[in-house]
């Protein structure tokens, strides 16, 4: 399964590459860094199916990092909610993959996102009404440790403990850069377990790019009843693809034809190893 996992997550690096190189703008270094996360959640972990898109009682996932879409739009076209040929359409005029998700236009997506915050907010909304619904369905987010620096996000990490949401899940994404620098000089927010435990949740630091830790937590946080669950997964930004890991530079620059293809050279060899 672990293999599969490897493969599947470097095939949505490929991806993300190959769209931010054909649209010339968008994000590669944070949604490089979550594509072993997304790939465990909609291969393994979630309740979902392509075939039945409105099953009132399938799970939820909320980018609340609306800019990192280009990681969403390639596992949901991975899993089939849409054609892959379609991702080279990303950010162009006419196309429903806009620069952040829509959830009007784009087939799988379950809440328009962008405005730092307002993702985890809704996410708490809905896990509220799953409750009050009695849905088993759960709810997953994921958030970049930059947003943490929003009010917004507190607020809802209160109003999850006080409801006590254990069907609810925030990831963050925690690789340590931002737009404008490291978070620690823009503006600390560590220690994070710290403060996620303050406001009641029940915490879990892991590596976010082993899939055995990835695993273990979503188990964890299936089984904490009366708490919702915040997942702090240490990665790097600009994960698999060398030249750009851990270069804040990468943030929000899409890469050049001759870039491509040093990265596609690159992946597609973990991909040969792991199919060995």
């Amino acid at each position: 399964m672990i293999e599969k996992m490897n493969k599947y997550a470097n095939e949505l690096r490929l991806h993300i590459i190959d769209m931010l190189t054909e649209a010339g703008s968008g994000h590669p270094g944070g949604s490089l860094s979550a594509a072993d996360i997304l790939t465990y959640l909609y291969y393994k972990e979630m309740n979902i199916n392509p075939n039945n898109k409105d099953d009132p009682n399938r799970d939820r996932f909320i980018l609340s990092k609306g800019h990192a879409a280009p990681v969403l739009y390639g596992v949901l076209a991975m899993k089939g909610f849409f054609d892959i040929e379609d991702l080279k359409s990303l950010r162009k005029v006419g196309s429903f993959l806009q620069g952040h998700p829509d959830m009007k236009k784009v087939q799988g997506v379950e809440m328009s996102t962008g405005s730092l915050g307002q993702g985890f907010s809704a996410s708490v909304g809905i896990a509220i009404g799953n409750k009050i619904d009695s849905k088993k369905s759960r709810v997953y987010t994921l958030l970049g440790d930059g947003e943490l620096q929003e009010g917004i996000v507190w607020e809802a990490a209160m109003a999850a403990s006080h409801y006590k949401l254990d069907n609810l899940v925030a990831i963050i994404d925690n690789n340590g850069l931002q737009i404008d620098g490291a978070n620690d000089e823009v503006m600390k927010v560590s220690p994070l377990k710290e403060k996620w435990e303050s406001f009641g949740w029940n915490t879990i630091e892991i590596d976010g790019h082993s899939f055995e830790e990835i695993k273990k937590a979503f188990t964890q946080a299936r089984n904490k009843k009366e708490k919702p669950t915040a997942i702090i997964a240490k990665t790097v930004k600009g994960k698999g693809v060398t030249f750009m890991e851990n270069q804040i530079g990468w943030h929000g620059v899409a890469p050049s034809n001759e870039e491509r293809l040093k990265a596609f050279n690159e992946l597609k060899g973990f991909i040969e190893k792991e199919g060995e």
